[in-house]
């Protein structure tokens, strides 16, 4: 098994490939972290991003990239009625979550945000590609962009079939493992160290997994601007890893009913604990346990 981590977007990603010869794609599967970065990341004045929100009520011509990642983030956003919303920027740097991870150097935007901005203020078009900001905003792709970045490198491991790419807890499970056998993801206990509390088996599947214990906790309700605290830690199951990301922030921030409703209707699988140690489980899980 050919076997590689690095830093990448603020995490360490390690690429596990079972068949030989899978170093010039592994080059290339680790590329996509650093293009998605580049585009998509509030820490960097210079980014794609932080270029587009300098330009407010201008339809502004974007890259494939940072379209996709934004609408997609707008379509749940739209789901979830606002309990994900990618323009929260401004709340998360009033928290302190605004220091660039490779410099430690704090990023301050120079514009000043509307109060009760929301996705609503985020115009698309489609044909043009372009991005419209309506009012002054900031917005953070952290819940979708290394989703993207984790499919995109998939995409390029996807003719050596078995494989896995792990950033940050957040995995794309190709294939099979060395012996064969579906991948096994244990899923972190989140009130115990080093400890495991579920297992799951998947296979050409993402596993992603938001949990209060993460970088200080950084999940807020945008409908409150405050900490979601109704959950402990959430994971789904998806075919794609920009959904399964997204989809477990958004739960973590509905709580387990609504999340759970979520999930099932978005028809992932997943389950979350709340910070009481209860455990919520989508009907598929229920079924296979």
């Amino acid at each position: 098994m050919f076997t590689r981590s690095q830093i990448v977007m603020d995490t360490l990603a390690t690429i596990r490939v079972v068949r030989p010869g899978a170093e010039e794609a592994v080059e290339r599967a680790f590329g996509w972290f650093y293009e998605i970065e580049g585009r998509c990341t509030r820490f960097n004045p210079q980014s794609e991003l932080m270029r587009l929100t300098s330009q407010i009520g201008v339809s502004v011509p974007v890259s494939p990239i940072l379209f996709e990642s934004v609408q997609f983030a707008l379509r749940v956003a739209e789901e979830t009625q606002g309990a994900f919303d990618p323009t929260i920027g401004h709340s998360m740097e009033t928290r302190g979550f605004n220091r660039e991870y490779g410099t430690g150097e704090i990023v301050r935007t120079a514009i000043t945000p509307d109060e009760q901005v929301s996705y609503r203020d985020v115009r698309l078009d489609p044909d043009a590609q372009t991005i419209q900001l309506e009012r002054p905003l900031i917005l953070d792709l952290g819940a979708v962009a290394k989703g993207l970045a984790i499919d995109l490198a998939a995409r390029e491991l996807q003719p050596f079939t078995d494989f896995s790419i792990d950033a940050g807890g957040d995995l794309y499970l190709g294939g099979s493992n060395e012996e064969g056998a579906p991948w096994c993801v244990g899923i972190r206990h989140p009130r115990a160290v080093d400890c495991v509390m579920y297992e799951l088996r998947a296979s050409n599947q993402a596993v992603c997994t938001s949990g209060d214990y993460e970088r200080a906790h950084h999940i807020l309700d945008p409908r409150a601007s405050e900490l979601a605290a109704s959950v402990a830690a959430v994971t789904v199951v998806a075919s794609n890893a920009m959904l399964a990301d997204a989809l477990s922030t958004a739960a973590f921030v509905l709580g387990p009913g609504d999340g759970i409703a979520l999930l099932e209707r978005m028809g992932v699988d997943g389950l979350i604990v709340t910070p009481e140690l209860e455990v919520h489980k989508t009907q598929g899980l229920r079924r296979a346990a």
